[in-house]
């Protein structure tokens, strides 16, 4: 997997000031008398990243998911492959309308689910969208970030699951809904596939999650917005 938030390292010895007026790769002295030799850039991915945990900060908090002992923590960074078991994505239809599913239980949620037994991310997202939202992926998913989970459970969810760490992946694509859900018998019964506007996507997924859900959507909002 790709990073897709530009957190990508560079070095060099232009420079570049910080907020607080210091040179970014400030020289330092190698010795008394000696020659400057300049201090590496930060990583051009750092400064976004920031931006991004200031723009949504209950996203990026600690946070503790008790259904599943879970402290989890959010980053913009990606995990490597074999920790992810769970893949999500904020779905666009035309118009910029986020796709969300309601479940028997009157719940609402992005479709997404759990990864199978030697399952590609890939293949995992578009049989989710097939099974929970009726929808097909019309170009490449973005990925945004994962929370990144440690659980104090004895034994994995699933037997071929990493444990006690594994890694939710979030991400956001263009997609069309043109058929329904396939309902599996072991997964979520949906009853509803909704298209709604990014602030009536919010509400809705409010009403069941905390309030980092919201910004989850208004994080896809946000760099799908920005040049890619």
């Amino acid at each position: 997997m790709t990073d897709t938030t530009g957190a990508t390292t560079t070095t060099g010895t232009t420079e570049a000031t910080s907020t607080g007026g210091t040179p970014d790769s400030a020289a330092t002295p190698d010795g008394a008398g000696g020659p400057l030799i300049p201090r590496p850039s930060r990583p051009a991915g750092a400064d976004r990243a920031a931006e991004l945990a200031a723009l949504f900060p209950a996203l990026h908090a600690p946070q503790y998911w008790a259904w599943g002992r879970y402290d989890a923590r959010f980053s913009t960074v990606l995990p490597p492959d074999e920790l992810v078991t769970n893949i999500h994505l904020v779905g666009f239809t035309d118009g910029g309308r986020v796709v969300l599913c309601r479940d028997d239980r009157d719940h609402w949620f992005l479709p997404g689910g759990t990864r199978e037994h030697g399952e590609s991310v890939d293949s995992c997202l578009v049989r989710e969208l097939r099974e929970e939202a009726g929808a097909r992926l019309l170009g490449e998913p973005v990925w945004l970030g994962a929370h990144r989970c440690v659980t104090d459970d004895p034994v994995p969810y699933r037997p071929w699951q990493p444990h006690p760490e594994k890694a939710w992946l979030w991400g956001w694509a263009e997609v069309t809904v043109d058929s329904v859900p396939t309902n599996p018998d072991d997964g979520e019964q949906v009853v509803e596939v909704r298209a709604a506007d990014p602030a009536e996507a919010r509400r809705l997924l409010l009403s069941g999650h905390e309030a980092w859900w919201g910004e989850l959507i208004g994080l896809a909002v946000e760099l799908r917005s920005r040049p890619r």
